[in-house]
């Protein structure tokens, strides 16, 4: 009986050294190419107001107004930030990942997957890889786990 728990053994050995210091960086990397993406996306909504978001949006078929603008920044600006920094790492992860859920089955799919033609290739690659963040949560190198608490 094998042990599935382990790593496996590297199959060039005077790779285990590098392995043990970069695999326990994978996670926060992953994290950070995660938030920054949402923040840069949160920061434009930012620098085109609430109103000329709630425009856009409005144009796309959801006309709920400033108020879905505004929770829209928030969950990408601040909940970008938060996961890059791994503080209410699966809140915020859980939230992105509804987000795109809505966009990827209401809004993109229709246009196929290539996101080159409108499809939802991205929308469903970062909705997954927020749902993986919310399933995981901060991992070792996380304010989460530096505060003991999880949201």
């Amino acid at each position: 009986m094998t042990d599935d728990t382990r790593e496996p053994r590297p199959l060039l050995p005077f790779l285990e050294p590098f392995y043990r210091v970069a695999v326990p960086l994978a996670w926060p990397l992953v994290r950070i190419g995660i938030g920054w993406n949402l923040a840069v996306h949160g920061w434009g909504k930012v620098l085109r107001g609430p109103a000329a978001q709630a425009a856009l949006l409005a144009r796309d078929g959801y006309d709920f107004g400033p108020k879905l603008a505004l929770l829209l920044i928030f969950v990408e600006l601040i909940g970008g930030i938060c996961i890059i920094f791994g503080l209410f790492t699966r809140f915020f992860a859980a939230a992105v990942a509804l987000e795109m859920g809505l966009l990827t089955f209401d809004h993109y799919w229709g246009h196929g997957f290539s996101w080159l033609r409108q499809g939802y290739e991205y929308t469903l690659l970062w909705g997954m890889m927020s749902l993986a963040v919310a399933l995981r949560g901060g991992g070792l190198y996380s304010l989460d786990r530096k505060i003991g608490v999880e949201l």
